[in-house]
C-alpha cells in the first residue's frame, strides 16, 4: 500500500492544484519512483489511498501496466489518517488472496505500506524474508525501517536496540548498541492489525505503532542509505536538482 491521501500543506503553493505524491523529481512523480522501487522487488499489487485531488492521482497512474505493476485506489472524501485508511483499503490489500479477514489458518495477511512522498534507495526486497516470517505469528506484529534522524527530526522516534527490538522514548536507559532513529515511512504490517476499525473511520496510527513496541511485538531495521521525506518546496527543488544531474 502506498499513502497518498495526505494534502500536503507544508509544499503549498505547490499542492493547491497537484496532489504531493505527483510532484515531479528527476523527470518523474515522486510516487513513481516508489512504484518502481516496489515493482523491482516483486511487489505487483498496490493499493493506493487518496483524498486530496484523488482523481489526478488516478488519471496520472491509470491501471499501473506500465510500470509493470496492478493498481488499485481506496478513495477517502476526507484522509482518514494512516490507520484509519488502511482498514478502509482493507478489502483491496486483501482481494486475490482468497481469504476473507484473515489468512490461512487464521493467521493474517501482511503487506508493505510506504509513503507516498518520500524518495529513497531502499530495496524492498529485503522485506520479504521477514514478511514470511510474520506471517506465522499468533498475534500481529509490525516491522518498521527506520533511518538516521534527518536535520527537522533530531531526536528521533523510537530506539532500535541490537536485537532488532523496537523500544519506545521514556523506556529505561538504552543499552549498548541501540540507537533513537527516526521511522522512515516504510513497514510491514498485519491485516488483523486494523480489523477492529470500522471502514470511514478516522484514526492515527501512533497508538497502534506504541501498544505493538510496548507489548514486544515491534521490531526494526536500520537503512542508511538514501531516504528524503520531501516536506517542503526547497526540499523538493534541492530533491530534482540532484536526481537531474
Amino acid at each position: 500500500m502506498i499513502f497518498a491521501a495526505g494534502r500536503g500543506e507544508r509544499m503549498r503553493p505547490l499542492t493547491d492544484g497537484c496532489p504531493k505524491p505527483l510532484l515531479q523529481v528527476g523527470g518523474k512523480p515522486l510516487i513513481v519512483w516508489t512504484i518502481e522501487a516496489l515493482a523491482r522487488a516483486g511487489l505487483t499489487g498496490i493499493v493506493i489511498n487518496h483524498a486530496w485531488l484523488g482523481e489526478q492521482i488516478e488519471a496520472a497512474l491509470g491501471d499501473g501496466r506500465r510500470f509493470g505493476v496492478r493498481l488499485a485506489y481506496s478513495a477517502e472524501g476526507e484522509a482518514l489518517e494512516t490507520a484509519g485508511g488502511i482498514a478502509q483499503a482493507l478489502p483491496l490489500l486483501r482481494e486475490g488472496t482468497g481469504h476473507g479477514g484473515t489468512g490461512a489458518n487464521g493467521k493474517g495477511e501482511i503487506f508493505v505500506a510506504v509513503s507516498g512522498d518520500i524518495y529513497c534507495d531502499y530495496d524492498f526486497r529485503a522485506l520479504l524474508p521477514r514478511a514470511a516470517a510474520m506471517a506465522g505469528a499468533p498475534e500481529p506484529r509490525m516491522h518498521l525501517v527506520m533511518v538516521p534522524n534527518p536535520p527537522f527530526h533530531p531526536n528521533g522516534d523510537f530506539a532500535l536496540g541490537a536485537d532488532g527490538r523496537l523500544s519506545l522514548p521514556g523506556d529505561p536507559p538504552l543499552a549498548d548498541g541501540a540507537a533513537r532513529l527516526t521511522f522512515g515511512n516504510i513497514g510491514l504490517y498485519d491485516t488483523r492489525t486494523f480489523a477492529g476499525i470500522a471502514p470511514g473511520q478516522k484514526v492515527p496510527m501512533t497508538p497502534f505503532y506504541r501498544a505493538a513496541i510496548a507489548a514486544g511485538l515491534a521490531t526494526g531495521e536500520r537503512f542508511a542509505g538514501r531516504w528524503e521525506n520531501v516536506g517542503t518546496p526547497a526540499q523538493l527543488a534541492a530533491l530534482d536538482a540532484a536526481l537531474s544531474r
